[in-house]
């Protein structure tokens, strides 16, 4: 274990549903501290300035805090949790999945409850349940008052229950909030690199708020530092499993992952151009993906203003929106190369050229 792995176990496994990154945000301040200037933006986005030889430009690298959660919509007479979505969920991941309540009494553990296959229709076992149709069950009973006794209530928060484990294969994390726990640590460990070595600009480490509901920390977090480039680090999905639909080259190993698109925004050629680059100089293991359908913060850097040259740099990961993400440390590894090496070369004269 090292610095890293300890970062990425303490981020994941910490609470952070989208309006509610309170949590993550102590730890990103806590980890961001001796490293920059840490401020704090109207949605709770934290942003970390490091000052290199020069003012300008200003470059922002900026991973979301949030992680895929719910909501407790209300209960139902006999105690049993209704929820509400937030973020993408399919409903095949969550029947029979534990998840955490946070109330203002405490944490309550409750889990997802399904049918047994015994009692299930045959029309029942071929479509997918809706969530609307889903209840979680915190121990109700008919002698156990859920209200009074647990103090849940119709706007608590909730995330899975899921442990941060080392696999069999060492190199792989299995979690929940990998994304974007992962651009959170990126973030971190990119200004550890930079606090060691010079850099032409600015550096604005950002951890963002309510990305999976909309970009909206992107939106404010892009007004308060007003960058002249602005990257994203996040999670891409890996095309190396059974059944799997792409036909792209992002898979587990496959280093530091460059998006040439994705649904929310056409990256800028020439930067992207510049950290194909910088991968190849450097002997960093990089490949170039998509994303069809979906987006990430970069979907509101670009069109700040009059326009930011941006870009999307991530890693491969299998799983994700769901109890159970796997990432390649290598990959990050990678990727944490690529960011310092990129922030080194981006000077006043390399950005005008963007």
């Amino acid at each position: 274990m090292d610095a890293t792995y300890t970062l990425l176990k303490e981020l994941t496994e910490a609470f952070g549903p989208p309006g509610h990154e309170g949590e993550i945000a102590g730890l990103m301040r806590k980890e961001l501290k001796g490293l920059g200037e840490i401020s704090q933006d109207g949605l709770g986005s934290i942003i970390c300035k490091k000052r290199g030889t020069a003012d300008e430009p200003r470059v922002m690298v900026a991973g979301h805090m949030d992680e895929v959660g719910f909501m407790v919509k209300g209960i139902t007479p006999e105690g049993f949790i209704k929820f509400l979505p937030m973020g993408g969920w399919w409903g095949h991941v969550l029947l029979a999945q534990k998840v955490r309540i946070r109330t203002k009494k405490g944490d309550v553990i409750g889990v997802v409850g399904s049918k047994p296959p015994h009692e299930l229709q045959d029309e029942e076992r071929r479509k997918v349940m809706d969530l609307k149709d889903m209840f979680i069950d915190v121990g109700a009973t008919t002698y156990f008052d859920v209200r009074k006794k647990l103090g849940i209530s119709p706007g608590d928060p909730i995330i899975p229950d899921a442990p941060f484990t080392t696999m069999g294969n060492e190199r792989l994390y299995l979690a929940k909030a990998i994304d974007n726990r992962v651009g959170c640590a990126m973030v971190v460990d990119t200004l550890r690199k930079l606090k060691a070595s010079t850099h032409p600009n600015t550096f604005y480490g950002v951890a963002s708020t309510m990305e999976e509901v909309g970009l909206r920390g992107a939106a404010t977090s892009v007004a308060s530092v007003k960058p002249h480039v602005a990257i994203a680090v996040d999670v891409g999905i890996a095309h190396d499993t059974p059944g799997s639909l792409g036909d792209g080259d992002e898979k587990l190993g496959a280093g530091v992952g460059i998006l040439v698109y994705d649904a929310s925004m056409i990256p800028n050629r020439r930067l992207r151009d510049l950290a194909v680059d910088v991968c190849e100089k450097n002997k960093i293991t990089y490949h170039l993906g998509t994303v069809e359908r979906g987006g990430t913060d970069a979907g509101r850097f670009h069109i700040y203003d009059t326009g930011v040259p941006s870009l999307v740099i991530f890693i491969a990961t299998r799983y994700i929106h769901s109890h159970s993400t796997i990432m390649d440390r290598k990959d990050y590894d990678n990727a944490v190369k690529l960011l310092v090496e990129l922030t080194r070369r981006l000077d006043k004269k390399t950005v005008a050229t963007l």
